[in-house]
Parts: structure tokens; sequence; C-alpha cells
């Protein structure tokens, strides 16, 4: 699969089918601190992905009004 991300952007291959939990622990990500999106659709942490899934991982950023 391919998975890209964000923050700094890079490019990464990893082999399927894996669990989103098990994708974020091989990349030492926190579930809490990163949204997993497949085809503009956020993916919740008991997915399985598979070979042929492209994802971006993106930092979750929050604000707030001033």
């Amino acid at each position: 699969m391919k998975v890209h991300l964000r923050n700094p952007s890079r490019d990464l291959e990893f082999q399927g089918p894996i669990s989103i939990v098990s994708l974020l622990q091989k990349l030492d990500f926190n579930r809490e601190s990163v949204l997993v999106i497949r085809d503009g659709t956020l993916v919740p942490g008991d997915a399985m992905l598979s070979d042929s899934d492209e994802i971006e991982i993106r930092p979750v950023i929050s604000g707030g009004a001033l």
C-alpha cells in the first residue's frame, strides 16, 4: 500500500493487509495525534488496510478563537 505522510511530506510503501493500529505503531505515531484518510474519508482505528490502498496520514491540528 502507498502511504503519504504530511509534515514533513514523504511517501512510503507497506505490505497489507495490516490494521491502522499496527501501521501507526510501525511508524511510531500515536493514534490520537494523526488522521488516517483513505479515498477522502477518515478511516477508523480498527480498520484493515490492503495492498491496493492509498492512504494519507496527517497530523491533528487544533486551534481556537481569539
